[in-house]
C-alpha cells in the first residue's frame, strides 16, 4: 500500500487527468461538474444528484441532459467529475479532521 504522500500523489494524478486530460466535455464543464457549481439546468440537476444523492439519479435526468445537447460521452465524463469532486471534498475534509485531532492530541500531552 502506498504511503500517505504516495496516496495523495495518486489522487492528484486522478484529479488532474479527469480535469485536464483529453475528453469530449470541455475543461470548463469538467471543472464545474467537479466543483458542483456553475452549470445550468438540466445538467446542474444531474451533477448535483450525482454528487450529493446518487440514488436519486434517474433515466429522466440523463434524457433531459441529452436533450440539452450533451452526448453520452460528455455525460459520462461529467458524472465522473462530479463523483470524484465530491469524494475529493470528503477526502480533504477527512484529512483535515485527522490533522486537527492529531494536533489536539499533541497539545493534550
Amino acid at each position: 500500500m502506498p504511503d500517505e504522500d504516495g496516496k495523495r500523489a495518486l489522487h492528484q494524478a486522478l484529479v488532474d487527468r479527469i480535469l485536464h486530460g483529453d475528453g469530449s466535455a470541455s475543461v470548463q464543464q469538467r471543472a464545474q461538474a467537479f466543483r458542483n457549481e456553475g452549470l445550468s439546468p438540466p445538467l446542474s440537476t444531474l451533477v448535483s444528484k450525482v454528487a450529493t444523492s446518487p440514488a436519486l439519479v434517474t433515466d429522466a435526468d440523463f434524457t433531459a441532459a441529452e436533450k440539452a445537447g450533451l452526448s453520452e460521452d460528455q455525460l459520462f465524463e461529467l458524472v465522473i467529475c462530479a463523483a470524484v469532486g465530491h469524494s475529493t471534498r470528503l477526502y480533504e475534509a477527512g484529512l483535515a479532521a485527522l490533522a486537527t485531532a492529531a494536533a489536539a492530541d499533541g497539545e493534550a500531552r
